[in-house]
């Protein structure tokens, strides 16, 4: 398979006046042409922030501490704010961002705001015919009337707003789309319509995606891997069903166990939490950053950091007792 992105050793840190908050310190993982890959974890683990990185839109306070971001072979995170607009930004990789439904401008027609990603955007200049022609084939590809781009923001459903900033968020074909908690806001019949749109876009546009969401059952519907986050860092990449039913880091282990879900093969479990909280991320424990909440809690867990190993199969797990199971 053809990587079209490839995560280094990034480091994203959000400055505060007590210290820096280490959100994503040290990730690194690859993305496959055509391949979904969902991100999950518990609130503050770094996922909203890694996705940030990944467009290459950094702002302060958050700030790249180090790593690269590889798109076809060039790091986007080199690149100078108007190349990045003009090569990166919704041609190569687009964001539908977390509460994407409130995204929107409520002042501006749909069309004016599909005008503006065409003139912000695009290289090519294009008619305003043009624009409106390529902008009716998306909508109707995503079930949105042609109607719809006469309307104001305000006038849609949630629904019909989530499929309207998808749309427009794939108008100029990038390879990677990035969704962060797409289906969050919305009603479960919704949320099994968007995700279906995703995987038809994915399938019809050869589109790679990155699926972030902190809910296991919708997570399992659609990606194909997935990525357990905790504390900035990566504990856990393996191919979705293993995850769900062969856990291996005790984090993932506990957030499965910790879940309500509707889903028949995950709900029979039985329920319980993690014990303790997250780590303050302005000064991490050192060792593996989950030891203080481990049920197997090792001495050398508490010292030293352990590696993202990688088995047989693939999988990758950082933690130190599968460290002479390989």
């Amino acid at each position: 398979m053809k990587k079209v992105l490839d995560v280094i050793d990034l480091k994203g840190y959000w400055w505060t006046p007590s210290g820096y908050v280490k959100a994503v310190d040290g990730v690194s993982f690859s993305l496959y042409e055509n391949e979904i890959i969902g991100i999950v974890g518990e609130s503050g683990c770094g996922k909203t922030t890694l996705a940030k990185l990944i467009t290459g839109i950094v702002e302060p306070p958050l700030y790249v501490k180090g790593g690269k971001v590889l798109i076809n072979g060039m790091n986007i995170l080199e690149l100078p704010s108007d190349e990045l607009r003009e090569k990166v930004s919704g041609r190569l990789i687009s964001i539908v961002p977390q509460s994407s439904m409130n995204a929107l401008n409520p002042t501006k027609k749909i069309i004016e705001l599909i005008k503006d990603v065409f003139e912000e955007h695009s290289p090519k200049k294009y008619s305003d015919e043009e624009i409106i022609s390529m902008a009716t084939e998306r909508f109707k590809e995503v079930g949105l009337d042609k109607s719809i781009l006469e309307l104001y923001p305000f006038e849609l459903s949630g629904g019909m707003k989530q499929r309207a900033v998808i749309a427009i968020s794939t108008l100029l074909h990038p390879k990677i789309l990035i969704t962060d908690e797409p289906t969050s806001a919305l009603d479960v019949s919704t949320q099994k319509a968007i995700l279906k749109l995703l995987i038809d876009l994915r399938n019809n546009m050869n589109l790679s995606i990155l699926f972030i969401t902190h809910d296991i059952a919708t997570v399992r519907q659609i990606a194909d891997r997935i990525i357990v986050m905790y504390a900035g860092k990566i504990v856990e990449v393996r191919p979705t069903e293993d995850i769900i039913f062969n856990p291996r880091h005790p984090y993932t282990e506990g957030l499965l166990s910790s879940v309500l879900t509707p889903d028949p093969d995950i709900r029979n479990k039985n329920i319980s939490g993690i014990p303790g909280a997250p780590p303050d991320l302005r000064n991490p424990p050192p060792g593996c950053r989950f030891a203080p909440r481990c049920n197997y809690c090792m001495d050398i867990c508490k010292e030293k950091e352990p590696p993202l190993i990688e088995f047989n199969d693939k999988s990758k797990v950082a933690c130190w007792k599968y460290c002479k199971k390989r």
